[in-house]
């Protein structure tokens, strides 16, 4: 065995519950690459509504990226065992910092026509999709304790989504959209080479993926997916959020808060809505419920104050107050999800169980995204949001009602 893996090993072993050498690296590289990542929607939405696109243009932008991840993501999961997941992840970091250097580059010194932005985000959505299968079957890797870690994943990402949007108003004022993308390329390359400096203990035996066809190992996921009525079930009510919820929520609520309150004011809802999962994710770290599914549901329903705020166009204060809590949410909602998956699926299939969790969590999304300005038309904007927050709570219901995912116990490896 090597020293670098020995080295992994007893970090495991011996080192603090958390903060080992290996997670110091992994939570460097996801938050200095979340911190660009949250500056991005606030930067599509205003870059994209500015340059005469509309609505409509935004959803179709957010849609680019989302609908390649949403549909490849389950290759992502199959490649991610085949060549381990962090070769896949600094692969796709350096794809996503030519792709955002070339944003970047394209506001800075064009008028871009949208089909431009369409092809370059689709690319770095291929590569998202190349990406996230590795991140949850790392978390258990360089975390011992791995609720705490994924909760201090949550905090940090949270703290990001807090700053990135307000950090973006500040750059797009002093010097444009196309920085904000640039900034994004830089947190890629960074989280590349942390990364790089990884040292894992070796990867669990038994998945045979390295050996397997693609299609068997597609089929294996699918099997170890299915079998967990829990998971599944969840999956089928983030369809329907996907299209009416999550789709809607940035295309139709960017212009609406832009044009009642200002752009300035719009980051400022981002970022209380990050503020919000940053007390999530701490309440996370504390509390270990028995039914962490059931809890996370509970918590969950806030998230339905977000688009309601939004729809009723109420004063700005109040519109913050209800993300903070729609925030806190959605992250102990976040962390008691993938903390349930982490120690429920067998390391050996957990790539490509998360891919297709993530990909049937998303894969209604982009339709949502591109179907809002079209549907908002019709109906109006502020009915669109209304619905959504109805749905939300609908959901919510319904994930409480349902006895596999009230009922799942607490893994006791967690």
């Amino acid at each position: 065995m090597s020293q670098a893996v020995q080295a992994g090993e007893r970090e495991r072993r011996t080192g603090p519950e958390v903060w080992s050498r290996n997670f110091t690296l992994f939570f460097t590289a996801r938050s200095v690459s979340t911190l660009g990542a949250a500056m991005v929607p606030f930067a599509t939405a205003i870059g994209v509504n500015d340059l005469g696109y509309g609505a409509t243009g935004v959803g179709l932008a957010l849609a680019a990226w989302m609908g390649p991840f949403a549909v490849l993501i389950l290759f992502g999961g199959v490649f991610a065992d085949k060549f381990t997941p962090r070769r896949m992840m600094i692969g796709a970091d350096v794809v996503r910092t030519v792709t955002q250097g070339a944003l970047a580059v394209l506001y800075i010194f064009t008028h871009p026509p949208l089909w431009q932005i369409l092809v370059l985000s689709a690319v770095a959505g291929v590569a998202a999709a190349m990406y996230q299968p590795g991140v949850s079957s790392t978390v258990p890797r360089v975390a011992a304790d791995v609720q705490k870690g994924n909760a201090t994943l949550r905090v940090s990402e949270a703290i990001m989504m807090l700053m990135g949007p307000a950090i973006a108003g500040g750059v797009v004022v002093l010097s444009g959209v196309g920085a904000v993308f640039a900034v994004e390329a830089v947190g890629f390359a960074i989280s590349a080479c942390c990364l790089l400096a990884l040292r894992l203990p070796p990867l669990p035996a038994g998945g045979g993926a390295a050996g397997e066809s693609m299609w068997r190992n597609l089929r294996g996921g699918w099997h170890e997916f299915r079998s967990r009525t829990w998971m599944w079930s969840v999956i089928l009510i983030w369809v329907i959020f996907g299209l009416t919820l999550f789709g809607p929520m940035i295309p139709l609520g960017s212009v609406l808060v832009s044009e009642d309150l200002g752009k300035a004011a719009y980051g400022l809802v981002m970022s209380a809505s990050g503020a919000g999962t940053i007390v999530g994710g701490l309440v996370a770290m504390r509390v270990r419920p028995a039914r962490p599914l059931a809890a996370g549901a509970t918590g969950l329903f806030g998230f339905a104050l977000e688009p309601l705020s939004i729809a009723a166009a109420m004063p700005l204060e109040v519109m913050m107050a209800a993300h903070v809590v729609g925030g806190a949410g959605w992250a102990f909602w976040s962390v008691m999800w993938a903390t349930s998956i982490q120690t429920q699926v067998p390391p050996e299939a957990l790539n490509r169980v998360t891919a297709y969790e993530v990909g049937g969590s998303t894969v209604a999304v982009p339709i949502g995204q591109a179907i809002a300005g079209p549907v908002a038309a019709l109906v109006g904007s502020r009915e669109v949001l209304a619905v959504s927050s109805a749905v939300a709570v609908g959901g919510c219901l319904c994930l409480l009602l349902i006895p596999a995912v009230r009922g799942l116990r607490r893994a006791a490896t967690a």
